[in-house]
């Protein structure tokens, strides 16, 4: 979309309102909201950034402010309208201009080259060309420019009418609030595409949410669809969604129809141009059905390497003109077809309810059903998450349900099969009280998740201990969950101090521990005293403090005790720290009994300062450089290489970029491998080679 000279240009201005001296009037405003939008293009449309985020909040707030004291001066398409007020009662129900259909849908060859078949006769064409690109797992949305500007954005619907999103829409920051359609002859313009959470931005998601104690997101999905509908438009910002543009439905022209707009891939082409993340890198197209055939079964075998979840590939005939011939039946054009990949879900029985209590209280109802086969493992226990969603499916015990995994993600019960119910079904009765201690439970203000608010409830301690010993914590790995059960139902093992001082005269008389086991156990917690300090914060399990914050934390100061002193404004004054996690951290320390815990731990010889060996800044081998790993290692895990480059000074990049120095490429690399080819800037190489540099 931009040229050479735009971005050389765009970054000059950057440097230039960057500066403190730099003020904002009503002669250069629009220059910097073109920067703006620049950067924003940049990082989530292009996913190669110029300027750090902390760069780009600052020009981001010197809009905000000057808007602040001008308020006539502000536009709709302005990037700080992004960003609303929370959406108050239902939302309003419009009609599309063109109606959205279905697509027809294919399971095999056989019915491509069946539809193959149709297609020719019905255009009278020996050799049509074909469109193929993936069918995106998402929620689908209709936006509609015009005059350049966006002027609505809407759900699917019903096909006919949809509901009217346009302020949740705003934050999907990969949708221009303005687009030069304007070049194209385009006064109007209805697009239409899928609005998706990336894999990557899914699990960080559920990992915040997790470390927070709250409900996860079921898969990626059903959070995007969920995302859309949600009230408060500032949420959905927080959920990084992005949104694939795909497919042009209407328009009206003021001049000449563009050749952009006689073929698919051309109007992919011209999306991607006016600033869209139309699928134009996925796009592929072919002369025969044959070539279609072998490049479908190819992207099903790769599919679980995708950043993104897709369910199969939509085939289309490319010449629109073809299209227009064809035609559409009440339910779905002629000219399309979905060919979709093998089922990941299977019908089984839902048997019993169990309800479990995690570290932080939390109370989690799982299902227990029949073991059934599904994307490549056996499934016989499928999380609830909560009361809510048990009541939102009417579930009950006895039904028949329909469960899906897709890829890595948990199993999760679609629905159940209200048809096939008997009458023996039974209601699930959600507890009252914590069913391991008898505690009443509560349901916090703003939480769908019950919790027993006994800290001394055994199963927390039992999982606050699990938590401790695990590998991304304090890495005790003779330890294991078994053993903490086991130890803990023998009485050898109470409070997490109770590690350090743990009876081994008393272990070596149990079956399976012998003298070798033993000594393995005793290293193991001997050296896990010396963890560095960021891995000590994240297994003292405070709540909302994961893996992530726990390194920002001790990335700002000496010893563990300095964050007992930290107030929330403090604490905020950190990266990526809220007032929720803020709130967490100081709750934490403001308890006698987590005092006792951590001066109990430090007597036992934890180190809760870091380690003299830990060099200061720019001493390191690869202070000032950046890895990223992709594909799968073979002599290390994933998190052993990002530790050791992290160890060695080395930042861990989450994407592909101009400020990546190396990606380090495994096995069956896959699209990260791709884009850096792309790059001239980064090094690649393989697993064997970052092991001889770190060596």
């Amino acid at each position: 979309m931009y040229s050479n000279e735009q971005a050389q240009l765009y970054t000059r201005e950057t440097q230039s309102f960057l500066q403190p001296e730099q003020k904002i009037s009503e002669l250069n405003v629009e220059q910097l909201r073109d920067v703006l939008r620049f950067h924003e293009y940049r990082y989530y449309v292009s996913d190669d950034p110029m300027i750090a985020d902390t760069e780009y909040d600052l020009l981001h707030k010197k809009l905000q402010a000057f808007e602040k004291e001008n308020p006539e001066l502000v536009t709709a398409d302005s990037p700080t309208q992004r960003v609303g007020a929370d959406i108050t009662g239902d939302f309003l129900t419009v009609p599309h201009l063109v109606p959205m259909l279905s697509l027809e849908n294919s399971y095999n060859a056989e019915d491509l080259r069946d539809w193959d078949r149709r297609v020719k006769e019905g255009t009278k064409t020996d050799q049509p060309e074909y469109s193929v690109e993936p069918k995106f797992d998402g929620a689908g949305i209709s936006l509609i420019y015009e005059n350049d500007r966006l002027v609505r954005g809407t759900t699917r619907g019903d096909g006919i009418r949809g509901e009217d999103i346009t302020q949740n829409i705003k934050q999907i920051r990969s949708v221009p609030l303005r687009a030069p359609f304007s070049k194209y002859n385009i006064q109007q313009i209805e697009i239409r595409g899928e609005v998706m959470m990336s894999k990557k931005s899914f699990e960080a998601f559920n990992e915040k949410v997790m470390a927070a104690g709250g409900t996860i997101l079921a898969n990626p999905r059903n959070a995007a669809s969920g995302s859309l509908r949600m009230k408060n438009s500032k949420a959905v910002a927080e959920r990084n969604l992005n949104a694939f543009l795909y497919h042009v439905s209407d328009y009206t022209l003021s001049g000449p129809k563009p050749e952009a707009l006689s073929t698919h891939s051309g109007s992919l082409q011209m999306l991607w141009d006016c600033g869209f993340r139309a699928p134009k890198k996925e796009l592929h197209v072919y002369k025969n059905i044959d070539e279609v055939i072998a490049h479908v079964t190819d992207y099903e075998e790769m599919r679980d390497t995708l950043p993104y979840e897709i369910d199969g590939m939509v085939l289309k005939v490319n010449n629109l003109a073809l299209q227009d011939k064809l035609g559409m039946t009440s339910h779905h054009p002629r000219w399309a077809i979905a060919f979709k990949f093998k089922a990941r879900q299977a019908t089984t029985v839902l048997r019993q309810v169990e309800f479990q209590v995690g570290r932080t209280g939390a109370v989690t109802p799982v299902a227990k059903v029949d073991p059934v086969f599904i994307g490549g493992v056996t499934v016989s226990s499928v999380s609830l998450f909560n009361e809510d969603i048990i009541r939102e499916k009417d579930l009950c015990i006895g039904d028949t349900v329909l469960v899906e995994r897709a890829g890595d993600v948990i199993p999760n019960i679609i629905k159940a099969q209200k048809d096939a119910r008997t009458g023996a079904e039974r209601c699930i009765i959600f507890p009252k009280d914590c069913p391991v201690c008898g505690a009443e439970l509560h349901k916090p203000e703003g939480e769908s998740v019950w919790r027993c608010v006994n800290a001394n409830c055994e199963a927390q301690v039992v999982e606050r201990l699990i938590h401790f010993v695990s590998k991304n914590a304090m890495d005790i790995r003779s330890f294991g969950e078994a053993n903490v059960r086991k130890f803990y139902d023998l009485g050898l093992l109470k409070t997490i101090p109770d590690i350090y001082r743990i009876d081994f005269m008393k272990i070596a008389q149990l079956a399976g521990f012998g003298k070798k086991s033993i000594e393995n156990l005793q290293k193991a917690i001997e050296k896990s005293k010396t963890q560095s300090l960021n891995r000590i914060i994240f297994a003292l399990g405070i709540r909302y403090v994961g893996e992530t914050t726990a390194k920002v934390l001790a990335n700002n100061v000496q010893s563990l005790w300095e964050l007992k002193d930290f107030t929330e404004e403090q604490l905020m004054q950190l990266e990526d720290i809220g007032p929720k996690v803020a709130s967490g951290i100081v709750d934490f320390f403001d308890t006698e009994e987590t005092i006792a815990m951590l001066k109990e731990l430090e007597a036992a010889g934890v180190q809760f300062t870091k380690a003299s060996s830990e060099k200061k800044s720019g001493d390191l081998p690869f202070e000032g450089t950046t890895f990223l790993f992709t594909g799968t290692l073979t002599a290390l895990t994933r998190s052993e290489a990002e530790e050791k480059v992290e160890a060695l000074g080395g930042k861990i990049l989450s994407g592909v970029s101009s400020k990546l120095n190396y990606l380090v490429a495994g096995a069956e690399a896959g699209s990260k491998l791709e884009k850096a080819k792309k790059l001239n800037t980064v090094k690649i190489i393989t697993e064997n080679a970052f092991l001889k540099i770190i060596e």
